[in-house]
């Protein structure tokens, strides 16, 4: 028998939960409202980037920020559900706005230990997670409004991945696509396939009815955009673990399929940014910011 998760699933707080899709990065950000109260949390936040042009901007977290404020929410929460490597963070420019507690998991100390070489960050850049506000460890919980939320470990893609439990929903961050999307890649440094296969188990032994939230969707065969499914749905159809599936077809499949991918568009400037809590690194001695190139990384 699996063993039971340390917290208890209340499946009769059923949050209010908004998403913002970011058509250029294929993201899903989501504003989750505690239904007691008016406060709310705000889910992987993207922050728009011009990468020829060396340019930010801040439509899509506006968008955000307006809807907090017109429904007249009160933030509590921006979490992070990993360090992205297909978008950048607007988790800084939310709290200075509109006040919060940034969060991710505890492991985001290995990811900044293993891209702190690859950039080469001197000294100035700490690996100890202390750029973020909170750093869960597996079960840990937290409060939005009255809402009780928990922490659950889902490594895999990478090592700091954290789902989020928040009622009966869960924000899986990319452990989980769509049933007719499959799985995230696993072959990033410190991803594994074999663990993102025992992570995504976790998962779908909680109860049948469980809403599930993605954080990427990709539209395969044209279909329209969906972000929203249940735990019953993905094991039932989901193409690359569905029930029956064993761990090594899927370790087989995964890693098979990892090795015809290309890395994503912005994973540079990504990394970089979202190591730091989605703050940009020290300007150097001329008052300008820049991002690194490191030049045949692999």
């Amino acid at each position: 028998m699996q063993a039971r998760e340390t917290w208890e699933l209340d499946l009769t707080c059923k949050p209010e939960v908004v998403p913002f899709f970011d058509e250029d990065t294929n993201t899903f950000s989501y504003v989750v409202r505690d239904p007691g109260s008016q406060s709310c949390a705000v889910v992987d936040s993207v922050l728009d980037i011009d990468y020829a042009a060396g340019r930010l901007g801040t439509t899509g977290a506006d968008k955000i920020i307006d809807y907090i404020r017109q429904q007249k929410l009160q933030l509590e929460w921006i979490i992070e559900t990993h360090v992205h490597a297909d978008h950048l963070s607007a988790a800084p420019y939310i709290q200075e706005a509109l006040g919060g507690t940034i969060g991710i998991g505890e492991q985001i100390v290995t990811v900044q230990e293993v891209f702190g070489k690859v950039f080469n960050a001197d000294t100035r850049f700490a690996r100890d997670g202390s750029q973020f506000d909170r750093l869960f460890a597996d079960g840990d919980s937290y409060q939005v409004g009255g809402m009780l939320c928990h922490a659950m470990h889902t490594p895999g893609h990478t090592p700091a991945c954290m789902s989020h439990v928040m009622g009966d929903a869960v924000f899986v961050g990319d452990t989980l696509f769509m049933p007719d999307g499959g799985t995230a890649r696993a072959d990033f440094p410190g991803g594994d396939a074999r663990v993102l296969y025992r992570s995504i188990q976790r998962l779908l032994r909680l109860p049948a009815e469980v809403r599930l939230f993605m954080c990427h969707d990709y539209m395969p065969n044209g279909r329209e955009v969906e972000y929203e499914t249940t735990v019953a749905a993905e094991r039932a159809g989901n193409i690359h673990v569905h029930d029956g599936t064993s761990e090594d077809e899927f370790v087989a499949m995964r890693e098979a399929r990892d090795a015809t991918l290309d890395m994503p568009r912005l994973i540079l400037p990504s990394l970089q940014v979202n190591m730091r809590a989605g703050h940009l690194p020290e300007a150097d001695g001329n008052g300008t910011v820049y991002l690194k190139v490191p030049v045949n990384l692999l």
